[in-house]
């Protein structure tokens, strides 16, 4: 027999097929039956004909096994199977509650949430979508049949309640059948989609046709999840996220729809190699948010080397998501008249000065004791070196003067701490200048302001204009010989309130080489209803339109109001990547908007430092 060279052959075959050298990774959930890890055949039949990879995924509750897995798939499809325990979603079994699958249970539950939280794209198909619900905060009917003879019951008792008040009573519907006798691959019932739906977009029709083998179904999709389709009797058939992440359940069964079936297959396939794109995208790019305010509750002892609840970005979070460095500032509040500082503040200190000092001995003690995975970065070659070794970073930042205790000397201090902005003032006017929020106490930058910014350029300090008046904006940018930063603003055309930039404002700034970076303060976003990663996305564009992708980024405020639906926390922040992929943006131009820029400006300013 000749010698067989593989890798040749399979380097013939990338020539000859490119799309080959990658099908994104489909993660399955196997079945659990007498001893066997067991897999129907058209699970991963149908995600080979959608382009995919399939694996299989024994039922192992072990958690470093299952973050090991999630580590080399780019996408996950929950399976059919028996019944999910209702204890897990704090219900107690009913007796008509149908034979459970312990076995399964525990291990999908975990490998759901952990998924969820590295945004990787989940497809859930019958039992799957009452594991997405459980698993995220939601709960299950455990038998159709009891649960509709128990509304119809309380709706007796409505009924007669309602009839001695003389108000109408919306009649229970009559329930279909829900597990039908005919081949899987035979159409049961219908289900009526939602129009502005993954689902809908997928099949562009309001109404299909699905089969059906269930009697568990959904009772509550619960916050993370909406409801995209039900069936003619009302009972839940499918769900998506209801944070704009590649997630959708649904109850009926489309592995064995064939062509109808696999449009899902096909769906979550793209999904994954979307997110596995991003995911190498990740890797060659650095990924930095300017602003985060963490360090004001590291005083109720934050586990910051842990998945922290307290928090929203920690270094379990910022892996999750994918960060590699995060500029964290010691937020000054600004005392009103009549009040001193210390009242402001957690701690005993007796100046501004003291308490930054403070916040940031405490993000050094942090950093020292998680050395091997975090340090501190003074500079964007330091950033650099430690994505190179596998390191996260923290950069340091003041916001708000008062730091300085109207003392310039306080700066050179501040630049030997490894400070690399500061923010000149916050909610109220301070011995620099006026603030968005103030009194036009000095109609711009004050005398010692203009001091302070010629200080901050001779010591190569960033001069940050969020928070800032108007008027204290355009004299910064006079003032200064390097440009200026907003390193948490949003835009004033799409919502109009004091703290946002007008297209006035972002224009003079890219002129002069600036950078102004978008914030995840809903209220920043929009003036009403709620913000979510959407609106972000809209302030991104509008600010690129007015000064060009050269001078935008990402300063996300967590933990300082900050996180809106989609981005909620450090976790989600490669679901930001998702977003700009799925609007064509160049690697090149997610490279400048995730932090690019923003370095771009900190070396001209660090290297015309005196």
């Amino acid at each position: 027999m000749e010698n067989f060279d593989l890798k040749a052959h399979l380097n013939e075959i990338y020539a000859t097929f490119p799309e080959a050298a990658h099908k994104p990774v489909i993660g399955i959930t196997a079945n659990y039956a007498n001893g066997d890890a067991c897999l129907r055949d058209r699970y991963y039949q149908q995600v080979v004909a959608a382009g995919g990879t399939p694996v299989i995924i024994p039922p192992v509750n072990d958690k470093s096994v299952i973050i090991n897995t999630l580590e080399q798939i780019d996408g996950l499809l929950l399976t059919g199977g028996g019944d999910i325990n209702p204890l897990w979603s704090g219900q107690q079994p009913i007796p008509q509650l149908h034979g459970i699958n312990a076995t399964r249970d525990l291990p999908e539950l975990l490998i759901t949430r952990l998924a969820y939280n590295r945004q990787i794209p989940i497809l859930g198909i019958c039992r799957g979508i009452q594991t997405m619900a459980v698993a995220l905060d939601g709960a299950v009917v455990q038998d159709i049949q009891t649960d509709r003879l128990q509304q119809a019951a309380d709706g007796d008792d409505d009924k007669k309640k309602n009839a001695k008040k003389g108000k109408e009573e919306t009649p229970v519907q009559p329930l279909i059948k829900h597990s039908q006798d005919g081949d899987r691959n035979l159409f049961s019932h219908t289900v009526k989609i939602e129009k502005d739906s993954m689902l809908h977009e997928i099949y562009g029709a309001d109404q299909i046709f699905v089969n059906s083998f269930h009697h568990q179904a959904i009772k509550d999709a619960g916050p993370h999840f909406r409801v995209t389709a039900t069936a003619p009797d009302g009972v839940i058939e499918a769900m998506e996220s209801s944070e704009y992440k590649p997630m959708m359940g649904v109850q009926w069964h489309p592995e064995w729809l064939e062509e109808e079936g696999l449009k899902l297959f096909v769906w979550l396939v793209h999904q994954a190699n979307n997110f596995y794109v991003a995911k190498r995208l990740h890797q060659r790019i650095l990924t930095l948010d300017t602003h985060c305010d963490t360090p004001m509750f590291f005083h109720q002892g934050i586990h910051f080397e842990q998945r922290d609840p307290r928090i929203l970005v920690d270094m379990h979070k910022m892996a999750e998501g994918r960060q590699n460095a995060v500029i964290m500032a010691a937020y000054l509040p600004q005392p009103k008249m009549g009040e001193t500082f210390a009242s402001k503040v957690h701690f005993d200190v007796d100046s501004p000065k003291a308490y930054a000092d403070l916040i940031f001995d405490k993000i050094e003690d942090i950093v020292k004791a998680n050395y091997r995975y975090i340090s501190i970065a003074r500079t964007p070659a330091e950033l650099y070196d430690d994505k190179r070794k596998g390191r996260r970073s923290i950069m340091l930042a003041i916001e708000n003067g008062l730091a300085l205790n109207h003392d310039l000397e306080n700066i050179h201090h501040f630049a030997q701490r490894g400070v690399v902005y500061i923010t000149l003032c916050h909610n109220g006017d301070n011995d620099i200048c006026d603030s968005a929020k103030g009194s036009e106490t000095h109609h711009g930058v004050s005398k010692f302001g203009e001091q302070v910014i010629h200080e901050m350029n001779r010591q190569g300090i960033m001069v940050d204009l969020s928070h800032a008046a108007e008027s204290s904006f355009y004299d910064a940018l006079d003032i200064s010989k390097t440009p200026i930063v907003c390193s948490h603003s949003n835009c004033k055309a799409l919502c109009d309130v004091p703290r946002n930039l007008s297209d006035d404002q972002m224009r003079k700034l890219a002129r002069r080489g600036g950078v102004a970076h978008i914030t995840l303060y809903g209220g920043f976003l929009r003036r009403q209803g709620e913000a979510t990663i959407l609106d972000a996305l809209k302030h991104l564009e509008h600010a690129i339109s007015i000064m060009g992708v050269e001078h935008v980024g990402l300063g996300t405020d967590f933990d300082g109001d900050g996180g809106v639906r989609g981005i909620a926390d450090s976790s989600e922040l490669i679901n930001f990547t998702l977003h700009l992929l799925r609007r064509k943006y160049s690697e090149r131009d997610i490279q400048k908007i995730w932090g690019g820029n923003w370095l771009r400006v900190m070396a001209q300013i660090q290297n015309a430092k005196e």
